[in-house]
């Protein structure tokens, strides 16, 4: 079976390399033009699907810290081949970094960083989902400011619950006296509630 192919030559007209002087001013216009149009673009993009951020604000200060700039000024990060790290600036820099340092370094400064009110919040709202599911109990809203919430189990009022500066403590009012813990477990457990049995 044979195969055909059909190909088209350029006009002899077509001169290869060759610019006209007489028509720069208007490629110039063609090409201010073309850039409007992907700046354009690029805005109604940006307003319809607005693109996420992958790094936090944390992540931000990690990298600050170790490559010694303000956490404003990094723009993104990457991993090449899994070997570099890449760290693109706002500034339009780029620096390399060996990955296996870099995590190194992460995991120091890491440990050296103050938790966030964030962070704080969301590991206190974990130990306290694990806690409410060993006693059957549910809580409401937690104001997230002060740490604190109501427990219920089936669906009547147990007690209040939360956590500062001193631990996790509970009241069985709202008024009164708290009772202080080391654990949501333990603190819950001083409100007499007994641990849910298997059936």
């Amino acid at each position: 079976m044979t195969h055909s192919t059909y190909i088209q030559q350029a006009p002899s007209s077509f001169k290869l390399n060759q610019t006209l002087v007489a028509d720069a001013p208007r490629r110039d216009e063609q090409a201010l033009a073309q850039a409007e149009l992907y700046s354009h673009l690029e805005s109604q993009a940006e307003a319809v699907a607005p693109t996420q951020d992958p790094l936090t604000s944390r992540d931000r200060r990690i990298i600050g810290e170790i490559i010694e700039v303000q956490p404003e000024s990094i723009r993104t990060i990457w991993i090449e081949c899994g070997i570099t790290v890449w760290v693109q600036l706002v500034a339009s820099g780029r620096l390399p970094f060996d990955r296996n340092w870099f995590a190194t370094r992460v995991a120091e400064v890491k440990a050296t960083l103050p938790e966030t009110p964030r962070e704080r919040n969301e590991r206190l709202s974990d130990e306290l989902e694990k806690a409410c599911a060993i006693f059957g109990l549910y809580h409401g809203e937690i104001d997230w400011l002060g740490f604190s919430t109501k427990l219920y189990q089936d669906g009547h009022f147990v007690g209040f619950v939360g956590c500062d500066q001193q631990g996790w403590y509970a009241r069985p009012r709202q008024y009164g006296v708290n009772r202080v813990a080391g654990s949501a477990k333990d603190v819950i457990a001083l409100l007499g509630v007994r641990a849910a049995v298997a059936a």
